[in-house]
């Protein structure tokens, strides 16, 4: 629906039109507004200030083209006032002459003063071969720095490198560990979860046990031993004579023979100068395990069982035996274990760790009884390592004490 046109909307089209068609100054009747609003006589004095500027600049008259511009600043400083005040207000004019007055004052001391020249002949006086040599040692000290930044950001770039290069390590070893864990699972296991290992399996488990022990580091094998222990696969377990298969003993365990039982995994000698320091072993089973010559440092041994195993020059510094098993029955009775005699967990004869030559200085919380015994069969060299000392209790490794003289205690125990 088309609206009227009204009288007003009409009129502002014209007025826009005549606007457009011709500039603001070219319109006469703009003129008269004009001189009404700046006066006649501010037209004329700016017009001919203007002209006269105008004229002497053209002429070459200096003095009247400085009266000329003082009268033209005072006009238009006349004029532009009241705008400032409307548009800034009364402060923001007095900042804004403070700025010019402070700027003005600058000017005028720097001419005063003659900064340049001072500066110029300072300057002119100045050695410039010496700014020239200064300037290379600058530039070559620039040059060793830059070195030795880009040196620094070379050695950061190979620190975060070697972190990633080990975080994947790390990475890779645990899902190779989780493999082995899921292998051996699968290889001794039935599939109703009851231990169902046969010769050929277990020696398959063997295996792949000694091939994943090369292959880790010590905090990896600390993982690989918890596992083994706590799943009951390093004890000796009671078998079945026909079938061979472990018995259970009626409460949801096997059940264990220290005499006659077989072990799903034997570790026998893959522990040997095995590096295992400052890592978790607690409670795991070392029975009949040889570690002549492991380090195990700093280790938590606490209720490990090391009975019949061979701990011979091996390194137990400052690690935790707090109710470590080393023996069986009494200290006074029990002699480190041998192969080719049979254990006797009543008296403790034979059925002790073999301790020759070890290593136990600032062992923590070792009992009367396990130091007793470290004393009586660790030999000269041991004896000097036991925290307490070993006063009042006999050397039984050497001379007519030992019940093992006829030199079998030195033989390797064999599994």
């Amino acid at each position: 629906m088309d609206l009227p046109s009204t009288p007003s909307s009409a009129a502002s089209g014209e007025i826009g039109l005549s606007e457009s068609a011709s500039p603001p100054l070219a319109d006469p009747s703009l003129w008269p507004s004009l001189v009404a609003t700046l006066g006649g006589r501010w037209l004329a004095l700016w017009l001919g200030s203007f002209g006269l500027l105008v004229v002497s600049l053209g002429t070459g008259l200096s003095g009247l083209a400085w009266l000329a511009a003082w009268v033209l600043l005072g006009l238009s400083g006349w004029q532009l006032l009241p705008s400032l005040l409307k548009n800034l207000g009364a402060e923001g004019v007095g900042q804004l002459l403070a700025w010019l007055g402070f700027l003005a004052a600058l000017v005028v001391f720097v001419m005063l003063s003659d900064v340049f020249g001072q500066m110029e002949q300072w300057l002119g006086s100045f050695g410039w071969d010496a700014v020239g040599a200064l300037g290379e040692v600058f530039g070559a000290a620039g040059q060793i720095l830059i070195a030795i930044l880009a040196a620094y950001i070379a050695w950061q770039q190979y620190v975060i490198s070697r972190e990633l290069t080990i975080q994947q390590n790390l990475i890779t070893q645990q899902q190779t560990i989780d493999a082995y864990f899921e292998g051996i699972s699968g290889l001794v296991l039935s599939p109703d979860g009851q231990l169902d290992d046969w010769p050929l399996e277990r020696a398959i488990a063997e295996g792949r046990t000694a091939a994943i022990m090369n292959g880790v580091d010590r905090y990896g094998k600390a993982k690989i031993l918890r596992f083994l222990s706590m799943a009951n696969l390093l004890s000796p377990l009671r078998r079945d004579e026909h079938l061979g298969r472990p018995i259970l003993d009626g409460s949801g365990g096997y059940q264990r023979d220290r005499l006659n039982g077989t072990r799903v995994v034997n570790l026998r000698t893959i522990l040997e100068r095995t590096d295992l320091s400052k890592t978790e072993l607690r409670g795991i089973d070392f029975s009949d395990i040889s570690l002549e010559g492991a380090n195990l440092s700093e280790c938590d041994l606490s209720y490990c069982n090391f009975s019949s195993a061979d701990l011979r020059a091996a390194n137990l510094q400052k690690s935790d035996l707090h109710k470590a098993f080393l023996f069986a029955g009494s200290p006074e009775t029990a002699t480190p274990g041998h192969p080719k005699r049979k254990p006797n967990f009543k008296t403790g004869e034979f059925t002790g760790a073999l301790i020759q030559g070890a290593n136990f200085q600032q062992v923590k919380r070792l009992s009367d009884e396990q130091r007793y015994y470290l004393c009586a069969w660790g030999g000269a060299q041991t004896r000097a390592t036991v925290p307490g000392g070993c006063q009042g209790i006999p050397d039984r490794l050497s001379g007519s004490l030992n019940p093992l003289s006829e030199g079998i205690i030195t033989e390797k125990p064999e599994n």
